[in-house]
């Protein structure tokens, strides 16, 4: 018989390392089959995870590749949850053709004259027209 101890179920663990919100988003994750256990595909929440598992699933726009180093007590501050695991997925490198998004909160670019016209270039535009 396994020890409590030496075992966590898999959605209790994600939660646990703050990888979701919630413990009924993390169940509803790992149903959908994306999430991998050592190279495979798990598809159940009650799934058994151990110290030294990799975990490989989709976050956002990256790939995570996780190593589990701990299975913890609780669900604690971040700096706590970091300590569960081990990030193996290789950093992602931005190119300079990286448009920035919404969900980051950067700010878009724009050229100028690109755009809405100012109240003096739609005067000027209706004085061409003839308005």
């Amino acid at each position: 018989m396994l020890d409590d101890d030496d075992t966590r179920r898999l959605d209790k663990w994600l939660w646990f390392a703050r990888f979701f919100k919630s413990r009924t988003l993390a169940t509803k994750f790992c149903q959908t089959g994306r999430l991998r256990i050592n190279g495979e595909i798990g598809k159940k929440a009650h799934q058994i995870v151990r110290l030294g598992d990799v975990l490989t699933f989709p976050k956002a726009d990256d790939v995570r590749v996780i190593k589990i180093i701990d299975l913890g007590q609780r669900r604690g501050p971040a700096v706590e949850a970091q300590t569960l695991y081990e990030d193996l997925s290789p950093p992602q490198a931005r190119s300079k053709d990286d448009k920035p998004d919404v969900k980051t909160g950067r700010v878009a670019r724009r050229e100028p004259g690109a755009g809405r016209p100012t109240k003096s270039q739609r005067r000027a535009l209706d004085r061409l027209r003839g308005d």
